[in-house]
């Protein structure tokens, strides 16, 4: 039986009606998302065996470890460490975060969300291959606005298709949605997540730690300050500096995986329910809810469930 906390995650965070929102920018913005990006990479083996030391399902601490190989299926998720935005320092907003795909301020927090990552079995992404990710918005959502005593807020969803060099077809589709808040803070409790299974098939529990987040943020090329200044991160109302949604999104895939070795993942979708912490233990859980379908979700050390997820086989 599994215990669900719901907790505090901050008090320190109060609204503002101070903060100002330019509505006439911002609609224009919305009005006119032509922004789309091109990011041409291949898939390195010696960049692969970063992540593989980074990740505690691979790096040999709880079975032998494998090298990637030139010409072997990139593993599920994976992608996630490629393909990104390389912008001078002076260009990064004031948090560490890239520009790109980013709404005018004063929206410049920026929250994983969430997403959906779609994969052809017929047409797999390949160790050593070369490969082109287009990137293009598909929805920007207002949340929030009507109401004087919420946070208002942007989900910015990309559509990004995933193309390995001389071949027509992406090999993966995926969705991926950040949210983007104010300046303004509030305080905000826990959400609770209703619907989570009181037991699992497998688990596989695991530390977040200071190395895995500085780890992390070199493989994706990421600066976010939420994830390496202890200061920031509590100036943005929390106790500690956070984990990165994809590797938490990572962790479910590579959950499943581990425990199930054999299985062709058609689709992934995935939603982060409350920020995870850094240096507290997460268990990742799955079960099977059908032969085609696994449930999985990541429970914080004292019950906080921080993203669920949805894994297709098949």
């Amino acid at each position: 039986m599994f215990k669900i906390a719901v907790r505090q995650l901050s008090a320190v965070r109060r609204y503002s009606t101070a903060t100002k929102i330019d509505s006439e920018a911002l609609d224009k913005w919305i009005s006119s998302p032509s922004h789309e990006v091109a990011f041409e990479d291949s898939f390195r083996s010696e960049h692969l065996s970063n992540l593989y030391i980074t990740l505690p399902t691979r790096d040999g601490t709880r079975k032998p470890y494998q090298e990637p190989k030139d010409g072997s299926p990139l593993g599920y998720g994976h992608h996630l460490v490629f393909f990104h935005s390389r912008v001078p320092e002076s260009q990064l907003r004031e948090n560490g975060t890239e520009p790109g795909f980013s709404p005018p301020k004063p929206f410049s927090r920026r929250m994983w969300a969430g997403g959906k990552i779609t994969w052809d079995p017929e047409n797999p992404l390949i160790i050593g291959n070369k490969a082109t990710a287009r990137s293009t918005f598909a929805s920007i959502e207002k949340k929030g606005f009507e109401d004087p005593q919420k946070d208002p807020m942007l989900v910015v969803t990309q559509k990004i298709d995933i193309t390995m060099k001389g071949m027509q077809k992406p090999s993966v589709t995926e969705e991926r949605s950040h949210v983007y808040l104010s300046t303004a803070d509030t305080k905000k409790a826990a959400r609770e997540v209703r619907g989570i299974p009181t037991s699992s098939d497998f688990s596989f529990e695991y530390k977040p730690s200071l190395t895995t987040l500085f780890r992390f943020s070199a493989l994706i090329f990421n600066g976010h300050h939420i994830h390496l200044d202890q200061e920031f991160a509590q100036k943005q109302g929390y106790p500690e500096r956070l984990v990165h949604g994809p590797l938490t999104a990572m962790m479910l895939l590579e959950t499943a995986v581990f425990h199930n070795p054999n299985i062709r993942i058609s689709s992934f979708e995935y939603r982060a329910r409350n920020p995870m912490i850094v240096n507290r233990t997460s268990t990742i859980h799955g079960t099977w809810t059908d032969k085609d379908t696994i449930d999985l979700w990541c429970v914080e050390e004292g019950g906080l469930v921080g993203m669920t997820g949805k894994v297709h086989v098949g």
